[in-house]
């Protein structure tokens, strides 16, 4: 799998493992983070996860910009993984919960990601232009997808483990300072503590704290209590993120050299920048149609996609049955674990699917990565259709919350989110990796880490849109909400199947 591929790929790979960690742990827990911290009850929490994801890829372009103008990509990759450390540091502060002073709170939350999203935005896109850099030699021009693929699969080993350490250092915590993790109390604990609990949901609340080892005689006290101490677990699962980042950042510094370096390259040619520019106005012209032909339609399989850190998590948390490991010091439990399954899939899925490809190119059976783009986005709507399918009969979220969540026996089996995962995963990888070789391949040279910017930026837009599906989430069926993702992964699939021709040409 490995041979024929350039020597920096690897370590490009091993240097985005930190990112990767730090980006899962956010999908697990930071839309519940935002929710029980600061007690948002409708799509506040969503917005601003929905901002802060859009951000992380909409700055992407900013960095692509400074980058292609400097040419120092890796200097700019650097400084990327420093400010997204800084980020998580601000993150990681054990304040108080609940929050005293709710808009300062927000504001120092919000620099925080802030500075996490516009690190990512300098480090992420120029790396991908790095990585396709490598295969610009004509010796790995040929590997150039198998190449995405492998680098895909190695960033996200750090993804894989990034949810259950999250989630067994927040259970860890729960459990020594005297209590039993719940999932459902935190929120219980807001609406008792705000008043806006329902007499179910208050007979509720008491039989859950007795059961985790509450005080019912102060139910005031334990729900402050519990509450500070189960958001205290989220904040120092951001700081794992932080050891993950200087991780990365020793294993880029080491592996500096063997990336390339277009600045280099240009003085060595002794010519200007303008001489890396080899194509005529119209060819540039027709690859850049192209390319943003690509960017609008992927825009609405990553609004739908990008679910599994929004209204997939929140269906974890809200309707599944637990899935529980107990390892003596500390228990894997919580919705959060679902997470871990995308890269975990990834991970061993990729060498299946290069297989597969190479398989079938063995037989004479060439699929273009355009088509295999629009395959995926068939296989995304799969998923949501299981999801459909699981959901019917199911109470809607106003009705759940009403009586204080569901009972564990009238919650669905874990194994619908798990194959829903599956096959989300399979969806990824018939996309994101073939979409930056796509963008790699065909972007103009001079124009390399803008175009994986702007790759990114569909991205951003796709992330910004999240938020509309946790409010139909909590008004209309639960199943209801998976058909409106079914209907995006179609329109995807459809509209870039009926481009194919076209950019097949412009790909040759």
């Amino acid at each position: 799998m490995f041979k024929g591929h350039p020597k920096g790929l690897i370590g490009a790979a091993l240097s985005n493992m930190g990112e990767r960690f730090g980006f899962y742990v956010m999908m697990a827990i930071l839309l519940l983070f935002l929710e029980f911290k600061f007690d948002f009850a409708g799509s506040q929490g969503s917005l601003i996860y929905s901002v802060f994801y859009a951000a992380i890829y909409l700055l992407a372009l900013v960095g692509g910009i400074i980058a292609d103008k400097t040419k120092k990509y890796k200097t700019t990759i650097l400084i990327g993984l420093i400010l997204m450390s800084i980020g998580y540091m601000v993150l990681v502060i054990p304040t108080p919960t609940p929050v005293a002073n709710k808009t300062l709170m927000l504001i120092l939350t919000c620099l925080g990601l802030f500075a996490i999203a516009f690190g990512n935005g300098l480090f992420k896109g120029n790396l991908q232009a790095v990585v396709g850099q490598l295969y610009d030699n004509p010796q790995y021009n040929e590997k150039r997808e198998t190449g995405f693929q492998i680098f895909y699969m190695f960033i996200n080993v750090g993804a894989m483990l990034a949810p259950l350490m999250a989630v067994g250092l927040r259970n860890w915590w729960v459990q020594s300072n005297g209590f039993a993790f719940n999932g459902d109390l935190p929120t219980l604990c807001n609406q008792f503590l705000n008043g806006s609990i329902t007499s179910e949901a208050s007979a509720r609340f008491t039989e859950l704290a007795a059961s985790v080892g509450g005080n019912t005689a102060d139910l005031t006290a334990f729900a402050k209590q519990y509450l500070n101490i189960f958001v205290e677990g989220y904040h120092f699962s951001f700081g794992l993120a932080i050891f993950a980042m200087i991780i990365s950042l020793i294993i880029f510094v080491a592996n500096k050299a063997k990336l390339p370096d277009p600045a280099a390259k240009l003085a060595k040619s002794g010519d200007s920048a303008a001489a890396q520019v080899r194509m005529d106005a119209a060819e540039v012209r027709q690859r850049l149609y192209a390319l943003f032909a690509v960017f609008a339609v992927v825009i609405f399989f990553w609004f739908s996609f990008h679910q599994n850190g929004q209204t997939l998590t929140l269906f974890a948390s809200e309707y599944t049955k637990t899935i529980k490991l107990d390892l003596g010091f500390t228990s894997l439990q919580g919705a959060e674990l679902f997470q871990a399954f995308n890269p975990l899939f990834v991970v061993f899925l990729t060498p299946v699917i290069i297989g597969l490809f190479g398989w079938l190119k063995a037989k004479g059976i060439e699929i273009s990565t355009s088509k295999k783009i629009g395959i995926g986005m068939g296989i995304a709507a799969l998923a949501f259709v299981v999801m459909l399918l699981g959901s019917i009969g199911l109470p809607d979220y106003q009705t759940r919350i009403a009586e204080g969540g569901l009972t564990e026996a009238a919650r669905v089996t874990p194994w619908l989110l798990i194959g829903t995962y599956l096959i989300l995963t399979v969806a990824e990888l018939f996309i994101s990796p073939f979409g930056i070789a796509f963008v790699s391949k065909v972007a103009p040279p001079h124009l390399q880490g803008i175009m994986q910017g702007c790759w990114l930026g569909a991205t951003a837009l796709g992330n910004q849109l999240l938020f509309i599906g946790v409010i139909l989430y909590k008004y209309i069926p639960i199943w209801a909400t998976w058909g409106v993702f079914v209907a995006a992964c179609l329109i995807s699939m459809f509209t870039m199947l009926a481009m194919i021709k076209w950019l097949e040409r412009v790909n040759k």
